[in-house]
């Protein structure tokens, strides 16, 4: 019986998934972020693969404050929906900038394997342990 009962913790299950993506998120994206207008230019101009040549320092920044602020609130579970989507974008472009370098699937899988993550979380929600279910 006690078994069975530990299975059914799906939120907390859920709680881990977010908790640990999130802080790997910010992680990758708090050197990007703190990187500066340079840094922010250089990432930026990844929005060529979808054809957006314009303004690359600006997009550079979302990127950056997508991975590390998006992050945060995966954690928090704070406007969890919206920051999955936006996490789920800026893994789409990583995956093709790393397509497009000729690293093929092998280079892009972790984007891709992220990407996907943020997808379901997406559907699956947050979970009772989050802010946007108080």
């Amino acid at each position: 019986m006690a078994s069975t009962n530990f299975f059914k913790n799906r939120d907390f299950g859920i709680l881990i998934i977010r908790v640990g993506l999130g802080i790997c998120m910010v992680m990758h994206g708090l050197p990007k972020i703190t990187g500066g207008m340079e840094k922010w230019k250089a990432i930026g101009g990844a929005m060529n693969t979808i054809g957006i040549d314009f303004a690359p320092t600006f997009w550079g920044f979302m990127a950056s404050a997508v991975e590390t602020f998006g992050g945060f609130l995966l954690v928090l579970g704070l406007f969890f929906r919206p920051a999955n989507a936006l996490l789920a974008f800026t893994m789409l472009i990583a995956a093709l900038v790393h397509i497009n370098k000729g690293e093929g699937f092998m280079g892009a899988s972790h984007a891709i394997e992220i990407g996907i993550a943020f997808l379901g979380l997406i559907f699956i929600g947050p979970g009772k342990y989050s802010i946007d279910k108080k």
